[in-house]
């Protein structure tokens, strides 16, 4: 229990900088000292110290005889910061507790075994799954080379279109290092685009055709061509994550392509009724139920008099 405990703790360290440190991933890590003293750490933006060196250094002496608790297994090579794992065998940490391995090619196991051969012990896979949870977009760049895809859609309870919510729709952009939408939606709604109502920092901004010129999401990148190789490219830019806002057409080709990661659905207690409003999705559906495509629901709550719904492919 106390290993879970401590892992714990290093995960809500981890979200505190989730969409500071992109294209490093958003990493937390605990020293628990022979004493039971914590000391806690998280990833700094790029150039800055990893979760696991915040931590020694503020653990300082106490870090001797140690367990370190570290969301992503230490990497092991020079970057722009020296190895996590010299760090460690020269504080004289006893122990280390990984959460899941990193599956980027520069560590990939390697941090593991150069701390068990310099007579760490090492376990591996406590709170495994919420830590892949929490690195999902990280653990999807190094595995693909393409940026983790999230759906915001916003609906009436009979499907139609509606506003999402303000302040969670903007925490959602914050979250993500990119945040695409149609020229269309440039055009109609002439979106910002930017993070207003939540603490976080300004996604890049990214339009699927050309934005008017004086639009206010400018200064954005403007892509075109198949939807594929747009990922492939914002994936080597080292965008590791990616919000999808545009309309019900952007949103139905990027769902039947099957290029989603992750939907987001603000869902109003309203009912349009009719059949001016326009659907979610904005595209050639299925005649049968046969045909449906069916998710897997991973989170429900409320939102004022809103619900929010998270859902994955099943």
């Amino acid at each position: 229990m106390q290993d879970e405990t401590a892992m714990s703790t290093a995960i809500e360290a981890a979200w505190t900088v989730l969409g500071s440190t992109s294209p490093n991933p958003w990493v937390g890590a605990v020293v628990v000292g022979p004493g039971g003293e914590r000391y806690m750490g998280a990833t700094e933006p790029p150039g800055g110290r990893h979760a696991e060196i915040v931590a020694l250094e503020a653990a300082g002496a106490d870090a001797r005889g140690s367990t370190l608790y570290s969301t992503l297994e230490p990497c092991c090579h020079q970057g722009r910061t020296g190895p996590c794992t010299d760090a460690i065998v020269t504080a004289g940490v006893a122990r280390v507790v990984v959460g899941i391995e990193d599956p980027d090619p520069n560590v990939a196991g390697r941090g593991i075994a150069a701390l068990r051969d310099a007579g760490v012990a090492v376990e591996v896979g406590v709170r495994a799954g919420a830590v892949a949870d929490q690195l999902a977009p990280y653990v999807k760049h190094r595995r693909t080379g393409r940026p983790y895809v999230t759906l915001k859609l916003a609906t009436t309870l009979d499907g139609r279109t509606a506003a999402p919510d303000g302040a969670d729709a903007h925490r959602l952009r914050a979250a993500n290092d990119a945040v695409l939408v149609g020229a269309g939606t440039a055009r109609t709604d002439d979106p910002e685009l930017t993070v207003r109502l939540a603490d976080g920092r300004d996604p890049r901004r990214v339009v699927l055709g050309r934005a008017p010129h004086g639009a206010r999401l400018h200064p954005a990148s403007e892509v075109s061509g198949p939807l594929d190789d747009i990922l492939d490219d914002l994936g080597r830019q080292g965008v590791l994550s990616l919000l999808v806002e545009g309309g019900p057409r952007v949103a139905h080709s990027f769902h039947s392509a099957g290029l989603v990661d992750r939907y987001v659905l603000y869902m109003a207690p309203a009912l349009m009724g009719g059949s001016d409003g326009r659907p979610v999705l904005d595209g050639p559906g299925t005649d049968s139920m046969s045909g449906v495509w069916r998710g897997r629901i991973v989170s429900v709550r409320r939102l004022g008099p809103d619900l929010r719904v998270e859902m994955e492919a099943a």
